[in-house]
Protein backbone atom coordinates (compact mmCIF):
# COMPACT_ATOMS: atom_id res chain seq x y z
CA UNK A 1 0.00 0.00 0.00
CA UNK A 2 1.33 3.14 -0.74
CA UNK A 3 1.06 6.76 0.68
CA UNK A 4 -1.13 7.79 -1.85
CA UNK A 5 -3.57 4.37 -1.21
CA UNK A 6 -4.15 5.52 2.55
CA UNK A 7 -7.39 4.19 4.33
CA UNK A 8 -9.52 6.39 5.72
CA UNK A 9 -10.74 4.18 7.97
CA UNK A 10 -9.49 4.72 11.50
CA UNK A 11 -10.11 0.85 12.77
CA UNK A 12 -7.83 0.22 10.06
CA UNK A 13 -5.07 2.99 10.99
CA UNK A 14 -2.77 0.19 12.52
CA UNK A 15 -3.14 -2.82 10.39
CA UNK A 16 -0.44 -4.65 9.48
CA UNK A 17 -1.53 -5.28 6.14
CA UNK A 18 -3.17 -1.49 5.60
CA UNK A 19 -0.23 0.47 6.72
CA UNK A 20 3.07 1.15 5.77
CA UNK A 21 6.50 1.37 7.99
CA UNK A 22 5.86 5.13 7.68
CA UNK A 23 2.27 5.13 8.26
CA UNK A 24 3.84 3.05 11.81
CA UNK A 25 6.59 5.76 12.19
CA UNK A 26 3.75 9.11 12.58
CA UNK A 27 1.39 6.87 14.15
CA UNK A 28 3.75 6.03 16.95
CA UNK A 29 5.66 9.48 16.98
CA UNK A 30 2.15 11.11 17.37
CA UNK A 31 1.17 8.81 20.12
CA UNK A 32 4.45 9.68 22.01
CA UNK A 33 3.41 12.97 22.19
CA UNK A 34 6.64 14.23 19.74
CA UNK A 35 6.49 16.46 17.07
CA UNK A 36 9.01 15.44 13.77
CA UNK A 37 11.43 17.93 14.90
CA UNK A 38 11.92 16.45 18.71
CA UNK A 39 12.54 13.17 17.21
CA UNK A 40 14.87 14.11 14.46
CA UNK A 41 16.86 16.49 17.37
CA UNK A 42 16.81 12.96 19.50
CA UNK A 43 18.32 10.97 16.72
CA UNK A 44 20.53 13.38 15.27
CA UNK A 45 19.01 13.22 11.51
CA UNK A 46 17.13 16.25 10.15
CA UNK A 47 13.51 16.87 10.09
CA UNK A 48 13.38 16.01 6.49
CA UNK A 49 14.72 12.65 7.55
CA UNK A 50 12.02 12.14 9.71
CA UNK A 51 9.31 13.30 7.05
CA UNK A 52 10.71 11.07 3.98
CA UNK A 53 10.89 8.17 6.62
CA UNK A 54 7.00 9.01 7.46
CA UNK A 55 6.05 9.41 3.71
CA UNK A 56 7.96 6.24 2.87
CA UNK A 57 10.50 8.19 0.62
CA UNK A 58 13.64 6.29 2.32
CA UNK A 59 14.15 4.02 5.07
CA UNK A 60 15.89 4.43 8.29
CA UNK A 61 19.17 1.99 9.12
CA UNK A 62 18.56 -0.49 11.35
CA UNK A 63 20.03 1.60 14.35
CA UNK A 64 17.51 4.55 13.70
CA UNK A 65 15.08 2.09 13.95
CA UNK A 66 15.71 0.35 16.98
CA UNK A 67 16.14 4.45 18.37
CA UNK A 68 12.96 4.73 16.88
CA UNK A 69 10.91 1.93 18.65
CA UNK A 70 11.67 2.69 21.91
CA UNK A 71 11.80 6.37 21.39
CA UNK A 72 7.69 6.17 20.50
CA UNK A 73 7.11 3.21 23.24
CA UNK A 74 6.23 0.69 20.68
CA UNK A 75 7.95 -2.42 19.78
CA UNK A 76 10.84 -3.33 17.56
CA UNK A 77 8.51 -6.02 15.48
CA UNK A 78 5.29 -3.81 15.61
CA UNK A 79 7.35 -0.63 14.22
CA UNK A 80 8.97 -3.05 11.31
CA UNK A 81 5.81 -5.40 10.64
CA UNK A 82 2.66 -3.85 12.13
CA UNK A 83 2.31 -7.10 14.48
CA UNK A 84 2.13 -7.03 18.20
CA UNK A 85 2.61 -4.20 20.54
CA UNK A 86 1.93 -0.61 18.85
CA UNK A 87 0.82 2.48 21.08
CA UNK A 88 -1.27 2.17 23.14
CA UNK A 89 -4.81 3.53 23.22
CA UNK A 90 -3.88 6.01 25.54
CA UNK A 91 -0.34 6.90 24.23
CA UNK A 92 2.62 8.10 26.00
CA UNK A 93 1.92 11.24 28.05
CA UNK A 94 3.27 14.44 26.64
CA UNK A 95 5.56 15.04 29.30
CA UNK A 96 7.22 11.50 28.83
CA UNK A 97 7.82 12.04 24.76
CA UNK A 98 9.52 15.69 26.59
CA UNK A 99 11.58 13.73 29.12
CA UNK A 100 12.62 11.18 26.21
CA UNK A 101 13.65 14.03 24.03
CA UNK A 102 15.91 15.48 26.73
CA UNK A 103 17.43 12.47 27.82
CA UNK A 104 18.71 12.13 24.26
CA UNK A 105 20.29 15.94 24.55
CA UNK A 106 21.84 14.99 27.41
CA UNK A 107 23.49 11.65 26.40
CA UNK A 108 24.57 13.99 23.11
CA UNK A 109 26.39 16.73 25.21
CA UNK A 110 27.88 14.40 27.96
CA UNK A 111 29.55 12.45 24.62
CA UNK A 112 30.63 16.28 23.26
CA UNK A 113 31.83 17.49 26.22
CA UNK A 114 33.69 13.93 27.24
CA UNK A 115 35.46 14.41 23.90
CA UNK A 116 36.15 17.92 24.74
CA UNK A 117 37.72 16.97 27.49
CA UNK A 118 39.68 14.19 25.89
CA UNK A 119 41.20 16.51 23.47
CA UNK A 120 42.13 19.26 26.58
CA UNK A 121 43.60 16.12 28.69
CA UNK A 122 45.29 15.55 25.72
CA UNK A 123 47.02 19.04 25.25
CA UNK A 124 47.71 19.29 28.98
CA UNK A 125 49.91 16.10 28.94
CA UNK A 126 51.67 17.30 25.71
CA UNK A 127 52.09 20.66 27.44
CA UNK A 128 53.74 18.76 30.48
CA UNK A 129 55.99 16.53 28.51
CA UNK A 130 57.36 20.01 26.56
CA UNK A 131 57.64 21.90 29.86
Amino acid sequence: MTHEEETTDPADWFDPDATTFGDRLTGAREAAGLDAQALAQSLGVKPKTIEAWEEDRSEPRAHHIVRLAGLTNVTLVWLMTGQGDGPSAEGVSLSLGEELVEVEALRRDSMRMTERLRRLEARLRMQAVDA
